[in-house]
């Protein structure tokens, strides 16, 4: 089986994909500069810290390890974050993704897939959200993102690359075998901050809105399993070897929850009390984002299978109390 270079593969979502790509007998070269990703994350195949910025870095492992194609996650990828520092986001999503595409043109490596959003797609006019939507995000996180894509979209069409994008709703949940989960710096993901305040690690748990146009007032979001994500990659990876045709694909589970149907859940797995107050809403955050992903199911076979609310929270609850425990032991 062939070497696939995998930009952030110390990350959440990355070293998810790197643990079934060896699984599936391909060799994972994880290339990170652990900004956010976690050393110990990275189990399966070499890894080489080396940032997306640096092309001379990136040339060196590309002709080192030859791969038959790169799946590019390596992003700054926080909204709020986004808004006070664009520039942050716009030099290192934007312009290393540029330097990724050259980088593997001047490698003759053709075959990308790339980790998208659904930050694309803004305050969407229909729901749900398949790939016909119009991209009109309302921040420079989002913006980032299609400008990414558009790089993508351009360089097969004048210099022959050839790409799968894949456009994540709300990843979640954590390994079955407990080896890698979710272990964000600060920590901005709603699974873990709900159980951050049910445990008391934080005093409670700030909900940004409840006058948003839905049933109960939150936010509706599309969660997907982590797990459920990285097989996409697999499959998106299978097409490219026979389909050069450059595609794009929502990822989600179709099915949305607010954030108070989060907090009853994670209060239902943990036997725990979630302490929250109603704050003021934030900038950039749509009401509702769910996924269409039937053109993965049909185009990709894509079945997400561990996307089930409760088994996501159950998951995640098992790998933050691991986590937790190897704190207190240290």
């Amino acid at each position: 089986m062939s070497n696939i270079l995998i930009t952030g593969g110390a990350g959440y979502i990355g070293s998810h994909v790197c643990k079934m790509l060896a699984k599936e007998g391909y060799t994972p070269i994880t290339y990170d500069n652990l900004s956010n990703g976690n050393r110990e994350a990275v189990q399966w195949g070499p890894f080489e810290e080396g940032d997306i910025l640096d092309q001379d870095k990136l040339l060196r492992v590309l002709n080192k390890y030859r791969p038959s194609a790169v799946m590019h996650f390596a992003a700054f990828a926080y909204v709020g974050e986004s808004i006070i520092n664009p520039k942050k986001y716009y030099r290192n999503n934007v312009i290393g993704t540029l330097n990724v595409a050259e980088c593997m043109l001047k490698q003759s490596i053709n075959n990308l897939i790339f980790s998208s959003s659904c930050a694309t797609f803004g305050v969407p006019s229909t729901m749900p959200i398949n790939e016909t939507n119009i991209q009109s995000p309302i921040n420079p996180y989002g913006r980032s993102k299609v400008a990414s894509e558009y790089i993508i979209k351009d360089f097969c069409s004048a210099h022959g690359l050839r790409s799968v994008i894949l456009r994540y709703f709300n990843a979640a949940g954590a390994d079955k075998d407990l080896e890698i989960g979710e272990s964000h710096s600060p920590e901005t993901h709603l699974i873990p901050l709900l159980f951050d305040a049910c445990v008391g690690v934080t005093n409670k748990f700030d909900l940004y809105g409840d006058d948003y146009d839905t049933f109960d007032g939150t936010c509706i979001r599309d969660y997907i399993h982590v797990t459920d994500l990285a097989n996409a990659h697999i499959l998106a990876y299978k097409k490219l070897k026979q389909d050069s045709k450059t595609a794009s694909y929502n990822l989600g589970n179709g099915k949305g929850f607010s954030v108070k149907q989060v907090i009853d859940m994670v209060e239902k797995v943990t036997g725990l009390v979630v302490p929250f107050i109603i704050d003021s809403r934030r900038v950039g955050d749509p009401p509702i984002l769910i996924a269409d992903s039937s053109k993965a199911r049909v185009e990709l076979s894509w079945n997400p299978v561990d996307s089930s609310l409760e088994n996501i929270v159950e998951s995640a609850w098992l790998w933050y109390k691991k986590m937790k425990e190897r704190d207190i032991k240290l």
